[in-house]
């Protein structure tokens, strides 16, 4: 662009920010809009010709944030015209963290969108700056919102408009059902959890991390969890479980390695169709998750029954382990994600998405796994004292190692 363009796009952004009027979305009349403005989004977004992708939310554009008790939903509309040409999602939880006193209350930014052809008017930082301000009048010390690592315009947005801090980068694993044949190892036990036992066993093992969720039992008893299992060797004995009826461990000695993961079904919220039938490549984007993008899938790696079919996967979260045999472990894991995902309805593959520093990510199984750093978590600092530079969340990070909460896809 040149530089006589880019005065007339601000120009005109200057004159576009004052016709458009911020406001809450509102289910009786915006929802056929918003879906249509989405799925316009993901199209403009794809830069591979011939693949359309769309993402299926069930006609919700709020079921990302309904796990969430306080969450707004604001549409960017025309004042004259009463077109809607933006939207932002945002939600207040609390997460936990081995700094600030256990835990802070964090307001999560998802799903900025604008229209393709109203882009670079000042439309999304309208969006923005009015989705911190309902944050912050709701008590949230800190905002984050996360983008990929190619989206440059974002990136730009949020660190030189808007000073946001880099706080964490995360590496995506995705592994497509077909590229794995490998059967469970004999000597390995996978033993699924009671809900009550994986919510004490996390509340006992996630205070290491630095970022994590503190409603670690709401997320578990989600209809879309489909269960908790740890990993371990047989020789060595089994996980000490707590029975919360007897008040007793269930055994007296714990395996020198292990580990826990949780499985959460993202077939069930959301899925992806794909329409075109000389692919050679794709990049899913799915409008719950997407700030999260795939690798791109390559054939003959990667090969679906029919490509008009819907396309999902499952999300291991939640993993961490002790010991030193957890490379084989971790490979148990992946064989015994496998073999679920056959039985889950329309499942192609399975995600985990790990910390750049995460012990466990140089474990994760590779050669049939296809992965890419392209994840860039984003934190600021709204409500918290601004001299205490010592309770500073931002001043502890970048955040080595987070446990991923699985109702951000």
């Amino acid at each position: 662009m040149s530089q006589l363009d880019t005065n007339l796009a601000k120009c005109i952004g200057e004159k576009m920010r004052n016709k458009v009027v911020i406001r809450e979305f509102d289910e009786d009349k915006d929802v056929e809009v918003v879906m249509k403005l989405e799925k316009s989004c993901e199209t403009n977004s794809s830069q591979t010709k011939g693949i359309s992708i769309i993402s299926n939310t069930n006609g919700d554009p709020l079921s990302r944030i309904r796990f969430y008790n306080v969450h707004v939903m604001l549409v960017a509309e025309l004042q004259k015209k009463g077109e809607l040409v933006g939207m932002v999602r945002g939600c207040i939880k609390y997460a936990g963290t081995k700094f600030r006193g256990g835990h802070v209350k964090l307001g999560c930014i998802l799903g900025l969108r604008v229209s393709p052809k109203h882009r670079r008017m000042g439309i999304g930082l309208k969006l923005l700056q009015s989705i911190e301000e309902w944050m912050m009048n709701n008590g949230a010390q800190y905002t984050f919102l996360a983008t990929e690592e190619k989206n440059i315009a974002s990136k730009n947005l949020f660190t030189l408009r808007c000073n946001y801090t880099k706080s964490s980068s995360l590496v995506i694993y995705l592994q497509p059902l077909s590229l794995h044949s490998k059967n469970q190892p004999q000597d390995i036990k996978i033993e699924r959890l009671s809900t009550d036992q994986a919510i004490s066993f996390y509340k006992n093992h996630v205070l290491a991390k630095d970022i994590y969720p503190t409603d670690i039992d709401t997320i578990l008893k989600e209809k879309l969890s489909l269960g908790t299992w740890v990993s371990y060797f047989k020789e060595e004995g089994s996980i000490v479980l707590h029975n919360k009826e007897k008040n007793e461990n269930t055994s007296s000695e714990t395996p020198s390695s292990w580990v826990i993961f949780s499985i959460w079904n993202t077939c069930e919220a959301y899925k992806l169709q794909i329409k075109s039938q000389e692919v050679k490549f794709f990049k899913a984007t799915l409008s719950q998750a997407k700030d999260k993008i795939f690798s791109c899938l390559k054939k003959p790696r990667f090969e679906c029954e029919s490509l008009d079919k819907p396309f999902g996967f499952i999300f291991l979260y939640g993993l961490h382990g002790e010991g030193e045999r957890l490379g084989e472990l971790m490979e148990s894991i992946w064989v015994f994600a496998s073999r679920l995902a056959e039985n889950v309805k329309e499942c192609k593959a399975i995600m985990v998405e790990l910390a750049v520093s995460d012990p466990l990510r140089e474990l994760v199984p590779k050669g049939s796994t296809i992965s890419c750093i392209n994840d860039l978590w984003y934190l600021k600092r709204v409500n918290s004292p601004a001299h205490d530079d010592d309770d500073d969340l931002i001043a502890k990070g970048p955040f080595g190692n987070v446990f991923v909460d699985p109702r951000d896809f």
